[in-house]
């Protein structure tokens, strides 16, 4: 707090040093971490909220003579990623210390009172805490740690034998390439149960990232699929399309979203067919309009909508998205590509970068650096537009998203643990461009081949090329649509001639490549080929809009929040 006998002092500074430090903790959700100071911020964060939430509960929620041996029959706390896992020591010592509950009591309580929600496959997303932190900012937590670990390697040794290969690959205490706490590993052995969050990502959790606990625990590993709200991502984002169901459909179909599929017949009829593209160009003046009241630029009448909004992350590929852009913008410029047959789109992103990742604001860079050159480019005038809006967020998204007439898709297969704008935009009737990852495959096998464009390696193929070593610049050598798209960024085309703005960038897609965006580029141009083709039969198109409205009944929170509470939660909704 502020310290009235310091300033007073006259050191105002030291005053308020104490009261400065703590804000911090709340002042920024995820601050930057890349330095030793955000990381301990970070952690202090993450303590703060969880201990916060599980005191709350406990002292305000609870009873005061409330029996803490029945503590699981009253609550489960959904550990949502890496962030809240140090909510589990953090529970132990509020047993353990200030309850007094014997360690084996305590412990017995504390696994039935968590459950572990995995919404990543990279392995760097999983969160390590170095041990010299948390010893330091938490020092009976880390002991707490030990004490767990000590105890399940004990465990793992009476069902597995001394395998020291497999007792040093589970135990929460990581030490390479420093000594850590696994905050994964430390979720598994507390939760009660271990979630994927989408069939293709849960089965990877079990098969790969989590293997030897799925071998120990079969039967804590699940699958949740995630769900989107209809009540906010269709009714109020979408208002003319939700009035055209309700009048074929009636009321009721927000809160039982598999009643869209009555729409299915409607495909077929012209009528209907007609009022759908009708309201889609409605949402789509209406989202020109939102460009241009924020200074952005509007979009062209007549256009494609092509759709990329999400998290600025390198295996999301925005790069292969931009690549494809340019591609057809060399086409056009350099005559492979006869403009008058090229179908008019706009290309519009929306996405942050998280602070301290260079790559990702280089590739913000670039596709606004694309997107200023091509729009002054006479020669691709009326054809191609690229449109960047600033500070996307989920208010400028329920207006992008019932505009939408293409949803990219595009993560290298086996990288994406689910994704939710693309139920979004398959609920608002876009079509999806999409490889088969993350919740695509489900969604794929809903809406149909007919209607939506698979393109890309399967993610066992993309392990087989891992393992015969991937050479990006073989794909570079060997096409040429390709070659020109990169030899032209390089050239300094969209960069006044500087060569050096965007070197970092094509040396990592030459020489590294992580996640493939040059070994898909073929397959992904090939599949666009096929979009432009379905588009030009506007009538189709809309037909195959309105099945993917139809057929995404499954992906509403609704029927999430069943499934947590089946498969996890074992509780029955409230009446």
């Amino acid at each position: 707090a502020f310290d009235l006998h310091t300033f007073n002092s006259g050191d105002y500074v030291e005053s308020v040093r104490a009261q400065t430090f703590a804000e911090n903790i709340s002042k920024v959700l995820y601050p930057e971490d890349s330095t030793p100071q955000g990381k301990e911020l970070r952690l202090q964060q993450q303590y703060f909220f969880v201990a916060a939430s599980i005191a709350d509960f406990i002292e305000n929620v609870l009873p005061d003579d409330f029996d803490l041996e029945k503590l699981p029959e009253r609550v489960i706390f959904q550990l949502n990623d890496t962030h809240p896992v140090i909510g589990v020591p953090e529970l132990m010592r509020v047993l353990v210390d200030e309850k007094k509950l014997e360690w084996d009591a305590a412990w017995a309580i504390t696994q039935k009172c968590f459950a572990y929600t995995c919404h990543t496959l990279l392995p760097e997303a999983l969160e390590v805490w170095s041990v010299d932190l948390l010893g330091r900012l938490l020092p009976r937590h880390l002991e707490i740690i030990y004490r767990i670990n000590d105890d399940f390697l004990l465990e793992v040794r009476e069902r597995f034998g001394d395998d020291e290969m497999l007792i040093r690959n589970m135990s929460i205490i990581g030490e390479h390439p420093f000594r850590s706490v696994r905050m994964a590993y430390l979720a598994t052995v507390a939760g009660s149960k271990v979630n994927g969050v989408a069939e293709l990502h849960s089965q990877l959790l079990r098969d790969n990232v989590l293997k030897d606990f799925a071998t120990m625990w079969p039967d804590k590993f699940t699958n949740v699929t995630n769900g989107v709200t209809p009540r906010r991502f269709l009714r109020l984002a979408n208002p003319d399309l939700s009035a055209l169901i309700t009048e074929a459909l009636g009321a009721g179909w927000t809160v039982d979203l598999e009643r869209l599929r009555g729409l299915e017949a409607l495909a077929d009829d012209a009528d209907f067919r007609e009022r759908f593209a009708a309201v889609k160009a409605s949402n789509k003046r209406r989202l020109s309009s939102v460009l241009e009241a924020r200074g952005e630029q509007p979009l062209d009448d007549g256009h494609m909508l092509d759709v990329m909004i999400k998290r600025l992350h390198e295996y999301k590929r925005q790069t292969l998205k931009v690549l494809h852009i340019v591609s057809t913008y060399e086409g056009i410029v350099s005559g492979r590509l006869d403009v008058d047959e090229v179908q008019a789109r706009t290309f519009l992103f929306g996405a942050k970068a998280a602070p301290g990742y260079g790559m990702a604001k280089r590739i913000i860079h670039l596709i606004n650096a694309v997107g200023e050159v091509v729009s002054a480019d006479e020669r691709v005038k009326g054809k191609l537009k690229v449109v960047y809006p600033a500070n996307y967020n989920v208010t400028l998204a329920e207006r992008i998203i019932p505009a939408a007439d293409l949803s990219e898709q595009i993560s290298l297969a086996g990288k994406e643990a689910s994704g939710t704008g693309n139920m979004k935009l398959a609920l608002n009737g876009a079509l999806t461009i999409g490889t088969d990852d993350g919740a695509n495959v489900e969604i794929r096998g809903l809406v149909g081949d007919d209607n939506f464009f698979l393109f890309g390696m399967s993610e066992p193929e993309v392990e087989a090329l891992w393992a015969e070593g991937y050479r990006p610049a073989d794909f570079y050598q060997e096409d040429e649509r390709l070659r020109s798209a990169i030899d032209l960024i390089a050239s300094g085309a969209f960069s006044g001639g500087d060569r050096t703005v965007f070197e970092p960038l094509v040396s990592n897609l030459l020489y590294e490549d992580r996640f493939m965006a040059l070994a898909d580029f073929s397959s992904y141009l090939d599949a666009q080929e096929r979009v432009d083709a379905a588009y030009a039969d506007q009538d189709g198109w809309v037909r195959s809009a309105i099945l993917n409205v139809a057929r995404s009944g499954y992906f509403s929170s609704d029927r999430a929040m069943r499934d947590y509470l089946d498969r996890i939660w074992h509780a029955t909704p409230v009446s």
